[in-house]
């Protein structure tokens, strides 16, 4: 069973990010296994409430539909953590981590917390309410990640949220078209007013030039945030810190490239060629070689800041793992 689901979690990762997949190989082998279990897991709550399979034919489901599989995935990890046994590949595999490395539940219901706001289909008018999203789908997986190589201090999980937060903005602005097919959109609205895009409107070819520029503005507004993370990777064992820093080396390089295609950034899915991924491993391992050799600076004012407490739904989740 124990090599059934890394098999599975491994063909999960393999096919569902090939960016991350690269980076993922370079961890130690503990640590590799626990990192594609949790993004298993991730994947499959994602894939769930988007009925998609591996990241890919999402289809807008009824809204109803989708509360009732969110449930589903809240009882199932409310159970996980409860050490009943699982039967689903996905949720065995982040029981392993979860318990393993002690990952407090709070993070996983805010990760959850994040599929709920699709499924409520919440509007994001400012940019820290799109920070707000990228948090809960991605800045807390960057926690997640930090149980994992067993960092704990919270200006080194600071830094692993900024890059969760670099990691989906530069996702936004590689998806906004494909998203806003689905009737979503996480650019802040008052970016597309200013840039002269109807919400309604932000698939249409006729705005690819106007698009371009608010997506450009996305990339330019992850570089801080890239720049925060790249301090964080001095905490982490040299290993990880090779892994963490191709991976956003990798990721920083994809929306370097949407901001390089101007209007046609959305004809084909955005990506890095595997040249391009192999020089940057060697830069990512040039630069945790270089950060046992420094200090980390203090966090740049201004950058969003996590949530440091319990919401509502978490403090419910929290009670009912202790239960």
């Amino acid at each position: 069973m124990s090599e059934a689901l890394l098999d599975h979690a491994t063909q999960t990762i393999k096919v569902g990010s090939k960016s991350f997949a690269a980076a993922a190989k370079l961890f130690p082998a503990d640590v590799r296994r626990s990192v594609l279990m949790l993004y298993a897991w991730c994947r499959h709550c994602d894939d769930v409430v988007d009925g998609q399979e591996l990241g890919f034919g999402a289809v807008q489901l009824a809204p109803d539909d989708a509360a009732e599989k969110l449930a589903q995935l809240e009882d199932q990890t409310r159970r996980a953590y409860a050490g009943e046994k699982m039967s689903d590949p996905a949720f065995a595999a982040f029981q392993e981590v979860a318990l393993r490395h002690k990952i407090e539940p709070r993070f996983a219901f805010d990760h959850l917390a994040g599929f709920a706001m699709d499924v409520e289909q919440a509007r994001y008018e400012t940019i820290d309410d799109t920070l707000r999203y990228c948090y809960h789908v991605a800045g807390v997986v960057g926690l997640m990640m930090s149980s994992i190589m067993g960092a704990s201090k919270p200006t080194v999980l600071d830094r692993a949220c900024d890059l969760g937060l670099a990691f989906q903005l530069t996702n936004i602005a590689r998806d906004i078209v494909e998203d806003a097919r689905m009737g979503r959109c996480y650019v802040p609205a008052a970016w597309l007013r200013e840039a002269g895009i109807p919400l309604d409107e932000v698939a249409l070819p006729g705005h690819r030039a106007a698009l371009s520029r608010v997506a450009s503005r996305l990339v330019d507004y992850a570089e801080p945030y890239y720049a925060s993370a790249n301090q964080g990777i001095i905490a982490l064992p040299l290993r990880s810190a090779w892994a963490i820093a191709t991976a956003r080396n990798v990721y920083r390089q994809i929306g370097i490239n949407v901001k390089a295609r101007g209007a046609h950034a959305w004809d084909e899915r955005v990506g890095t060629s595997r040249a391009t991924k192999l020089w940057l491993l060697a830069k990512g391992g040039a630069s945790a070689l270089t950060s046992r050799l420094r200090r980390m600076s203090a966090r740049a004012p201004g950058l969003w800041q996590r949530p440091d407490h319990v919401g509502a739904a978490g403090h419910r989740a929290a009670r009912a793992v202790d239960a």
